[in-house]
């Protein structure tokens, strides 16, 4: 199947390669243009790691062009990027042209589902708990795929397309998806923000520094109680919409393949297995500038709605804020434009499960 993937950073190169191992036609596009200049000269996209090859993926020039006669897009860009990579997509999408948004954060299907019905169109969104492989762009023509998940929870929208979406998902990227209830369900299920949160908050001056320091061994029994308190909120609030998501433990297990226990006992045997990704080694780190504005703050949000205290949560925006000098809630371009503030629980449950009708 031809596959628009939207981005070409670390995911879009990663699940380029990925399909192309499958036999797919992916077809990449870059936001900014600049990541896909020498892949546009013929370069081979060369992947290392959980996928090992060379692959040629089309150069789309547009995002229209990247979409034209897609089977599928797929949106793989980070939360910070999602607005414009949907305000770049609606105009060009086809009646029904599936979307699989990889991944989900943000409640940003409800804005594609917005501007879709905006445009007087319809189209499935398949949404995603989290990337389907996890990687690291080492330049513009080389992606080492440190990991290809085992199971990825995801959701569609409207509730009705969701066998449809997971027969797709699983053309394309093998049996490891699992369908959840909505896409609010997915949106608690991105652990993300709150394991960020405590990576990063405990080892900021080291990310400050510039000092080395090992992903997980950055999770000590300490950092992995935090996480652990921060995953109580969440599924706290899972449970007030009466939806079941995965505890950051079943996370690491389905993901690292490490045995049941502690969080801490958990990331130290990921660190002594193989070591895992570093840790960031500067302030300006998606662990932060994108998990707190789009990971932090909505949850908050649905916490709110859903009547659920969430301290910690607030405290992480609040904490991240001062030490920036920055307001981060001000910083989700998304949020805004979707209107929940004053929605119930009843109301955004349902908008979750059927998006906007067409205008």
């Amino acid at each position: 199947m031809r596959v628009a993937v939207l981005g070409a950073g670390s995911i879009g190169f990663g699940t380029a390669a990925f399909l192309g191992e499958r036999g797919h036609e992916p077809v990449l596009w870059s936001p900014s243009g600049g990541r896909t200049v020498a892949l546009a000269t013929g370069a081979a996209l060369k992947a290392t790691g959980a996928v090992v090859g060379e692959y040629h993926p089309r150069i789309a020039q547009s995002c229209a062009d990247a979409v034209a006669e897609a089977d599928a897009v797929l949106v793989a860009v980070p939360g910070n990027g999602h607005r414009r990579v949907i305000d770049a997509l609606v105009p060009v999408l086809g009646e029904g042209q599936p979307v699989l948004i990889n991944s989900h954060c943000s409640l940003s299907a409800l804005y594609l589902s917005k501007r879709l019905a905006e445009r007087g169109i319809a189209a499935p969104i398949v949404a995603w708990g989290t990337t389907v492989l996890t990687g690291r762009a080492l330049s513009g023509t080389e992606v080492a795929v440190n990991a290809v998940r085992k199971q990825i929870d995801i959701a569609t929208l409207p509730v009705a397309a969701g066998e449809a979406g997971l027969a797709l998902c699983r053309s394309l990227f093998g049996d490891r998806f699992v369908l959840r209830a909505d896409v609010l369900a997915i949106s608690l299920s991105n652990l993300n923000p709150q394991n960020h949160m405590g990576m990063a908050l405990c080892n900021l001056t080291r990310m400050e520094r510039g000092e080395a320091w090992g992903n997980y061994a950055g999770i000590t029994p300490a950092v992995g109680r935090l996480i652990e308190a921060l995953d109580a909120e969440r599924l706290a609030v899972a449970k007030a919409f009466g939806l079941a998501v995965r505890t950051v433990h079943e996370h690491f297990h389905l993901s690292f393949h490490v045995p049941l226990g502690s969080l801490g006992e958990m990331a130290q045997r990921i660190h002594d297995r193989d070591g895992g990704p570093p840790g960031p080694t500067t302030l300006d780190s998606r662990f932060v500038t994108e998990d707190v504005p789009y990971g932090l703050v909505p949850s908050e949000l649905i916490a709110r709605l859903a009547g659920v205290p969430s301290p910690l949560h607030t405290s992480g925006i609040e904490l991240f804020s001062a030490l920036y000098g920055r307001d981060f809630r001000a910083e989700n371009d998304l949020l805004p434009e979707l209107g929940l503030a004053d929605l119930s629980a009843t109301g955004l449950h349902a908008l979750a499960r059927e998006g906007w009708p067409k205008v």
